[in-house]
Protein backbone atom coordinates (compact mmCIF):
# COMPACT_ATOMS: atom_id res chain seq x y z
CA UNK A 1 0.00 0.00 0.00
CA UNK A 2 1.59 3.06 -0.78
CA UNK A 3 0.25 7.21 -0.88
CA UNK A 4 1.08 8.95 -4.16
CA UNK A 5 0.76 12.88 -4.68
CA UNK A 6 1.06 14.36 -7.70
CA UNK A 7 1.33 18.04 -9.18
CA UNK A 8 -0.45 19.75 -11.85
CA UNK A 9 -1.81 17.31 -14.75
CA UNK A 10 -3.41 20.24 -16.74
CA UNK A 11 -4.21 17.50 -19.30
CA UNK A 12 -1.12 15.37 -19.18
CA UNK A 13 -2.44 12.34 -19.03
CA UNK A 14 0.20 10.49 -20.82
CA UNK A 15 3.01 11.81 -18.38
CA UNK A 16 0.72 10.52 -15.45
CA UNK A 17 0.14 7.29 -16.86
CA UNK A 18 3.59 6.86 -17.45
CA UNK A 19 4.54 7.99 -13.67
CA UNK A 20 1.13 5.37 -12.58
CA UNK A 21 3.10 2.10 -14.55
CA UNK A 22 6.39 2.83 -13.36
CA UNK A 23 5.32 2.35 -9.68
CA UNK A 24 3.15 -0.37 -10.63
CA UNK A 25 0.31 2.16 -9.03
CA UNK A 26 -2.94 -0.21 -8.44
CA UNK A 27 -5.91 1.67 -7.51
CA UNK A 28 -6.89 -1.43 -5.34
CA UNK A 29 -4.69 -0.69 -2.74
CA UNK A 30 -2.70 2.16 -3.58
CA UNK A 31 -4.15 5.79 -3.27
CA UNK A 32 -3.59 9.05 -5.42
CA UNK A 33 -3.73 12.84 -4.26
CA UNK A 34 -3.95 14.91 -6.90
CA UNK A 35 -3.06 19.01 -6.58
CA UNK A 36 -5.76 20.10 -9.05
CA UNK A 37 -6.06 22.01 -12.27
CA UNK A 38 -6.54 18.53 -13.81
CA UNK A 39 -7.35 20.26 -16.93
CA UNK A 40 -6.19 23.14 -19.28
CA UNK A 41 -3.05 23.69 -21.66
CA UNK A 42 -2.49 19.78 -22.26
CA UNK A 43 -4.73 18.02 -25.02
CA UNK A 44 -6.33 15.24 -22.94
CA UNK A 45 -8.06 17.05 -20.47
CA UNK A 46 -10.86 15.12 -21.21
CA UNK A 47 -9.06 11.85 -20.16
CA UNK A 48 -7.64 13.38 -17.07
CA UNK A 49 -10.99 14.30 -15.85
CA UNK A 50 -12.14 10.51 -16.63
CA UNK A 51 -9.42 9.00 -15.15
CA UNK A 52 -9.35 10.54 -12.08
CA UNK A 53 -13.16 10.39 -11.73
CA UNK A 54 -13.13 6.46 -12.22
CA UNK A 55 -10.59 5.59 -9.84
CA UNK A 56 -13.28 6.53 -7.20
CA UNK A 57 -12.18 6.10 -3.50
CA UNK A 58 -8.39 5.33 -4.76
CA UNK A 59 -8.00 8.71 -5.94
CA UNK A 60 -8.94 12.19 -4.62
CA UNK A 61 -8.25 16.20 -6.07
CA UNK A 62 -8.46 20.03 -4.79
CA UNK A 63 -9.92 22.11 -7.23
CA UNK A 64 -7.44 24.69 -8.45
CA UNK A 65 -7.83 27.67 -10.57
CA UNK A 66 -8.54 26.30 -13.74
CA UNK A 67 -11.19 23.44 -12.54
CA UNK A 68 -13.11 26.22 -11.57
CA UNK A 69 -13.04 28.59 -14.31
CA UNK A 70 -13.84 24.92 -16.58
CA UNK A 71 -17.20 24.70 -14.24
CA UNK A 72 -17.87 28.48 -15.22
CA UNK A 73 -17.47 27.99 -19.09
CA UNK A 74 -19.83 25.10 -18.74
CA UNK A 75 -22.04 27.41 -16.94
CA UNK A 76 -21.68 29.95 -20.13
CA UNK A 77 -20.65 32.25 -17.41
CA UNK A 78 -17.30 32.61 -19.20
CA UNK A 79 -15.80 31.54 -22.71
CA UNK A 80 -13.09 29.19 -23.18
CA UNK A 81 -9.33 30.52 -23.08
CA UNK A 82 -7.86 30.43 -26.14
CA UNK A 83 -4.84 28.39 -24.88
CA UNK A 84 -6.81 25.91 -23.10
CA UNK A 85 -7.54 22.46 -24.86
CA UNK A 86 -11.29 21.59 -23.30
CA UNK A 87 -13.57 21.77 -25.85
CA UNK A 88 -13.33 17.91 -26.21
CA UNK A 89 -15.28 17.99 -22.96
CA UNK A 90 -17.83 19.70 -23.94
CA UNK A 91 -19.00 17.28 -26.51
CA UNK A 92 -18.18 14.62 -24.52
CA UNK A 93 -21.36 12.73 -23.73
CA UNK A 94 -20.53 12.37 -20.19
CA UNK A 95 -20.14 16.33 -20.04
CA UNK A 96 -22.78 16.91 -17.22
CA UNK A 97 -21.85 13.86 -15.01
CA UNK A 98 -17.99 14.90 -15.21
CA UNK A 99 -18.63 18.44 -14.36
CA UNK A 100 -20.81 17.69 -11.48
CA UNK A 101 -18.33 15.53 -9.97
CA UNK A 102 -15.83 18.03 -10.35
CA UNK A 103 -18.31 20.75 -8.68
CA UNK A 104 -17.89 18.91 -5.95
CA UNK A 105 -14.45 18.23 -5.25
CA UNK A 106 -12.58 20.21 -1.99
CA UNK A 107 -10.50 23.18 -1.77
CA UNK A 108 -8.51 21.96 1.04
CA UNK A 109 -7.64 18.00 1.94
CA UNK A 110 -6.09 17.21 5.72
CA UNK A 111 -5.08 13.55 5.73
CA UNK A 112 -4.98 13.71 9.55
CA UNK A 113 -3.34 9.56 9.58
CA UNK A 114 -0.66 10.81 6.99
CA UNK A 115 -0.02 14.11 8.26
CA UNK A 116 -0.19 16.38 5.20
CA UNK A 117 -2.51 19.15 4.06
CA UNK A 118 -3.38 20.28 0.68
CA UNK A 119 -4.29 23.00 -1.34
CA UNK A 120 -3.98 24.00 -4.87
CA UNK A 121 -2.20 27.26 -4.16
CA UNK A 122 -1.42 27.08 -0.56
CA UNK A 123 -3.31 28.35 2.99
CA UNK A 124 -3.48 32.15 3.97
CA UNK A 125 -0.98 33.59 5.68
CA UNK A 126 -4.00 34.52 8.13
CA UNK A 127 -5.28 30.74 8.68
CA UNK A 128 -4.31 28.57 11.20
CA UNK A 129 -5.58 24.67 10.42
CA UNK A 130 -9.10 25.15 12.07
CA UNK A 131 -9.95 28.77 10.13
CA UNK A 132 -8.48 27.01 6.74
CA UNK A 133 -10.57 23.88 7.23
CA UNK A 134 -13.82 25.96 8.21
CA UNK A 135 -13.26 28.24 5.00
CA UNK A 136 -13.03 25.51 2.77
CA UNK A 137 -16.00 23.74 4.17
CA UNK A 138 -17.94 27.05 3.42
CA UNK A 139 -16.73 26.85 -0.39
CA UNK A 140 -17.49 23.44 -0.46
CA UNK A 141 -21.28 23.83 0.89
CA UNK A 142 -22.33 26.57 -1.78
CA UNK A 143 -20.54 24.44 -4.82
CA UNK A 144 -22.39 21.42 -3.83
CA UNK A 145 -25.57 22.47 -2.53
CA UNK A 146 -25.99 26.04 -2.75
CA UNK A 147 -26.23 28.98 -5.40
CA UNK A 148 -23.19 27.97 -7.03
CA UNK A 149 -23.64 30.03 -10.17
CA UNK A 150 -23.70 32.91 -8.46
CA UNK A 151 -20.63 32.01 -6.34
CA UNK A 152 -18.85 31.42 -10.02
CA UNK A 153 -20.26 34.45 -11.90
CA UNK A 154 -18.58 36.59 -8.55
CA UNK A 155 -15.46 34.59 -8.20
CA UNK A 156 -13.40 36.80 -10.60
CA UNK A 157 -11.98 39.79 -8.79
CA UNK A 158 -8.85 40.18 -6.77
CA UNK A 159 -10.52 42.11 -3.59
CA UNK A 160 -10.65 41.75 -0.82
CA UNK A 161 -6.82 40.83 -0.70
CA UNK A 162 -6.80 40.69 3.11
CA UNK A 163 -8.25 38.29 5.21
CA UNK A 164 -10.72 39.42 7.82
CA UNK A 165 -12.95 37.31 9.97
CA UNK A 166 -15.57 39.97 9.28
CA UNK A 167 -15.51 39.46 6.01
CA UNK A 168 -19.00 38.47 4.94
CA UNK A 169 -21.10 37.07 1.25
CA UNK A 170 -19.41 36.90 -1.73
CA UNK A 171 -16.15 39.25 -0.69
CA UNK A 172 -15.44 36.37 2.27
CA UNK A 173 -15.69 33.56 -0.14
CA UNK A 174 -14.17 35.66 -3.03
CA UNK A 175 -11.45 35.47 -0.71
CA UNK A 176 -11.57 31.82 -0.04
CA UNK A 177 -11.31 31.12 -3.06
CA UNK A 178 -8.55 33.52 -4.20
CA UNK A 179 -6.18 31.77 -1.50
CA UNK A 180 -6.92 28.88 -1.87
CA UNK A 181 -6.36 28.10 -5.74
CA UNK A 182 -4.58 31.36 -6.66
CA UNK A 183 -1.85 32.40 -4.32
CA UNK A 184 1.21 32.60 -4.75
CA UNK A 185 3.55 35.89 -3.92
CA UNK A 186 2.20 38.11 -0.67
CA UNK A 187 2.81 41.36 0.70
CA UNK A 188 4.68 41.97 4.37
CA UNK A 189 1.54 42.63 5.68
CA UNK A 190 0.00 39.45 4.04
CA UNK A 191 -2.30 41.04 1.48
CA UNK A 192 -2.37 38.92 -1.71
CA UNK A 193 -0.82 39.52 -5.01
CA UNK A 194 -1.85 37.96 -8.35
CA UNK A 195 0.62 40.16 -10.68
CA UNK A 196 3.74 38.03 -10.27
CA UNK A 197 4.79 34.55 -11.34
CA UNK A 198 8.34 34.98 -11.32
CA UNK A 199 10.88 32.60 -9.73
CA UNK A 200 12.14 33.77 -6.15
CA UNK A 201 15.10 35.06 -7.37
CA UNK A 202 13.64 37.60 -9.73
CA UNK A 203 10.54 38.68 -7.68
CA UNK A 204 10.16 42.77 -5.93
CA UNK A 205 11.95 42.89 -2.81
CA UNK A 206 8.08 43.95 -1.13
CA UNK A 207 7.32 40.41 -2.15
CA UNK A 208 7.65 36.88 -0.41
CA UNK A 209 6.02 33.66 -1.56
CA UNK A 210 3.08 32.68 1.01
CA UNK A 211 4.70 29.92 2.76
CA UNK A 212 7.74 32.46 3.83
CA UNK A 213 5.34 34.45 5.95
CA UNK A 214 4.97 34.55 9.89
CA UNK A 215 2.63 32.08 10.22
CA UNK A 216 3.04 29.67 12.78
CA UNK A 217 1.11 26.64 10.50
CA UNK A 218 3.65 26.80 7.74
CA UNK A 219 6.58 25.30 10.25
CA UNK A 220 4.11 22.98 12.29
CA UNK A 221 2.48 21.34 9.09
CA UNK A 222 3.04 19.56 5.82
CA UNK A 223 1.74 21.34 3.42
CA UNK A 224 1.40 20.07 -0.52
CA UNK A 225 0.28 22.29 -3.48
CA UNK A 226 0.97 23.20 -6.87
CA UNK A 227 -0.66 25.94 -8.77
CA UNK A 228 3.20 27.94 -8.78
CA UNK A 229 5.63 26.14 -11.50
CA UNK A 230 8.31 28.83 -11.85
CA UNK A 231 9.23 27.28 -8.24
CA UNK A 232 10.41 24.11 -9.83
CA UNK A 233 13.56 23.47 -8.54
CA UNK A 234 13.35 26.01 -5.86
CA UNK A 235 14.49 25.41 -2.17
CA UNK A 236 11.54 25.72 0.54
CA UNK A 237 11.39 24.35 3.94
CA UNK A 238 11.39 20.63 4.39
CA UNK A 239 7.72 20.25 5.50
CA UNK A 240 6.78 22.58 2.21
CA UNK A 241 6.49 20.34 -0.85
CA UNK A 242 5.41 21.90 -3.99
CA UNK A 243 4.53 19.60 -6.63
CA UNK A 244 3.86 21.37 -10.31
CA UNK A 245 7.16 21.22 -11.79
CA UNK A 246 5.31 22.51 -15.15
CA UNK A 247 4.90 19.49 -17.03
CA UNK A 248 2.59 21.45 -19.48
CA UNK A 249 5.44 23.85 -19.84
CA UNK A 250 7.45 20.94 -21.45
CA UNK A 251 8.98 20.86 -18.50
CA UNK A 252 8.28 17.45 -15.96
CA UNK A 253 5.41 15.75 -13.82
CA UNK A 254 6.13 15.31 -10.42
CA UNK A 255 4.80 12.43 -7.87
CA UNK A 256 5.86 12.03 -4.27
CA UNK A 257 5.61 8.81 -2.90
CA UNK A 258 4.58 10.15 0.74
CA UNK A 259 5.27 6.69 2.90
CA UNK A 260 9.19 7.44 1.98
CA UNK A 261 9.07 10.92 0.05
CA UNK A 262 10.47 9.49 -2.74
CA UNK A 263 10.25 11.66 -5.85
CA UNK A 264 9.30 10.34 -9.50
CA UNK A 265 9.68 12.34 -12.64
CA UNK A 266 8.52 12.50 -15.97
CA UNK A 267 9.71 14.62 -18.53
CA UNK A 268 6.78 15.94 -21.22
CA UNK A 269 6.83 13.85 -24.03
CA UNK A 270 5.34 16.43 -26.16
CA UNK A 271 5.69 19.73 -26.86
CA UNK A 272 2.97 21.66 -25.68
CA UNK A 273 3.76 24.56 -26.61
CA UNK A 274 2.92 23.60 -30.05
CA UNK A 275 -0.62 23.66 -28.79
Amino acid sequence: MATYLVGDLQGCYDELQILLDRVKFDPAQDTLYLTGDLVARGDKSLECLRFVKSLGCAAYTVLGNHDLHLISTALGIKKIKPRDRVAPIFSAPDFFELIHWLREQPLLIHHEQLNFVMAHAGISPDWDLATAKACANEVENVLRHGNYRHLIENMYSEQPDRWSPQLQGLDRLRYIINAFTRMRFCYRDHRLDFACKLPLKEAPENLVPWFALDNPLYQTENIVFGHWASLVDEPTSPNIYALDTGCVWNNRLTMLRWEDKHYFTQSAVKNYSDF
